[in-house]
């Protein structure tokens, strides 16, 4: 049965995207650690360390209670609205719908005005300051967020779903948020967030590998360039300090023939051009068939892993 509300949580995303960030459970777990964050200790190291360790414990077990209730809920409807809630419920833990939105707004906007463009990545997809990149670099962050959340905001809940069901596909969602928020190398969250990096890190670690190699079939299939994108992964995944964000970026970078870069901080695909905007849509184009890769994959993990025995 999960490998049928996988398929349904991808349809329920296509269909009525996400929904407004005050209806959206990802948005409320965001909110909560906003106002927990203030009330804890940042600069003792120890201290920090704890508090962030018992906030990623407390954190965790109430997203995975939840998730468990509601999945309980959910089995307690008659066909087909039992695999439709169940659906639905893995589907708020993907991205994909939204991060497909998010660039192709940057896209449009590179063409008119940079300014909004910068201003559209930073809010939408990256964290680090876009305030003087140029074309081709605003169009390398976003298709760098499309590749690292392909991972992320896609296969790693799909992946943790097939393992668990839905309090694994939550818990992942809440290990990479609290990451997302607090895993920083700055005075207050060095040790505050180390924890949920460091557990993100080993969470990450399998879908980051098997999106990338995702994205090389992908790029075999869409007509890009399969080998170049392995190449550039044997190369380059290494580059970024992140174990895993560098692999399907660099893979992303390889097929699209493309120059990856972060200024000051890496490059994947050194010496190749550097990316065209009209390259987005592009990016857009391989993540999809990526994602119904993975989809598959894991689709049939879930069909032979739950296959009844003979006794």
């Amino acid at each position: 049965m999960r490998s049928l509300i996988i398929w349904l949580a991808l349809v329920i995303d296509q269909l009525i995207g996400d929904p407004p960030n005050r209806f959206h459970p990802v948005a409320w777990i965001g909110q909560v650690v906003n106002r927990v964050e203030p009330r804890l200790p940042k600069r003792d190291a120890s201290s920090a360390f704890i508090a962030g360790l018992v906030s990623w414990l407390t954190g965790s077990s109430l997203v995975i209670g939840l998730a468990w209730v509601g999945k309980q809920i959910c089995q307690q409807l008659a066909p087909p609205f039992n695999w439709l809630g169940e659906g639905f419920l893995l589907k708020l833990t993907l991205s994909q719908s939204g991060l497909v939105n998010a660039a192709v707004q940057v896209e449009s906007a590179l063409g008119e005005d940079l300014d909004q463009a910068r201003q559209l990545v930073s809010w939408h997809l990256v964290s680090r300051d876009t305030s003087h990149l140029s074309v081709p670099q605003v169009t390398a962050a976003t298709i760098e967020s499309i590749a690292e959340n392909t991972s992320d905001g896609i296969i790693a809940p799909l992946f943790y779903f097939a393992l668990g069901g839905l309090p694994f596909a939550w818990f992942y969602r809440f290990a990479n948020t609290l990451d997302s928020m607090w895993g920083y190398h700055d005075p207050n969250h060095e040790w505050l967030g180390k924890t949920a990096a460091r557990l993100d890190d080993l969470l990450n670690f399998i879908p980051a590998r098997l999106t990338t190699i995702c994205i090389i079939l992908s790029a075999w299939m869409t007509g890009k360039n399969s080998h170049q994108a392995l190449s550039s992964v044997l190369q380059d995944a290494h580059n970024p300090s992140s174990p895993n964000a560098g692999f399907p970026m660099s893979a992303m970078a390889g097929a699209l023939e493309i120059e990856l870069e972060k200024v000051e901080t890496y490059q994947l695909g050194k010496g190749l051009r550097k990316p065209e905007a009209t390259e987005i849509e592009q990016a857009i184009k391989i993540m999809s068939v990526a994602t119904l890769l993975g989809s598959a994959i894991l689709s049939g993990y879930c069909m032979f892993a739950m296959k009844p025995t003979r006794k």
